[in-house]
């Protein structure tokens, strides 16, 4: 059966879905865009800047599920621009160690409140 995950360390979700649904030992984590759990305010003053409060999002729900950024098996990039791909490359290199998630990047259009990069992923915890 599925759990919903909530924490308020990270931004509640601005649609109907859950911030993450766990079903026995894995556990999908929505979208993450570079929204402060405490303000409601965007983190967007530079792209590095989104870049690492999604990360903190993703990383708050990844700690309530009772995992952790290592926990992550798959993660899915939206870019606006792939321009950025080598940004969120080189941060990831700082914030994740090997063995890396398995990971897709996109690039699309348009994101929710018009940011520049969304994160969704999926990770194993023990159950």
């Amino acid at each position: 059966m599925k759990k919903p995950i909530f924490t308020n360390k990270a931004p509640a979700a601005i649609g109907p879905y859950s911030q993450a649904v766990a079903f026995e030992n894995l556990v999908f984590i929505s979208g993450q865009i570079p929204l402060d759990p405490v303000s409601g305010e965007l983190r967007n003053e530079s792209f590095e800047a989104e870049v690492h409060q999604v990360i903190n999002n993703l990383e708050a729900i990844c700690i309530e599920s009772g995992g952790g950024l290592d926990s992550i098996l798959k993660l899915t990039i939206f870019l606006t621009d792939l321009q950025n791909f080598d940004h969120v490359n080189a941060i990831m290199e700082q914030t994740f160690s090997q063995p890396y998630p398995a990971r897709a990047t996109v690039e699309i259009s348009r994101l929710p409140k018009n940011v520049s990069i969304e994160m969704d992923a999926i990770l194993a915890v023990k159950s």
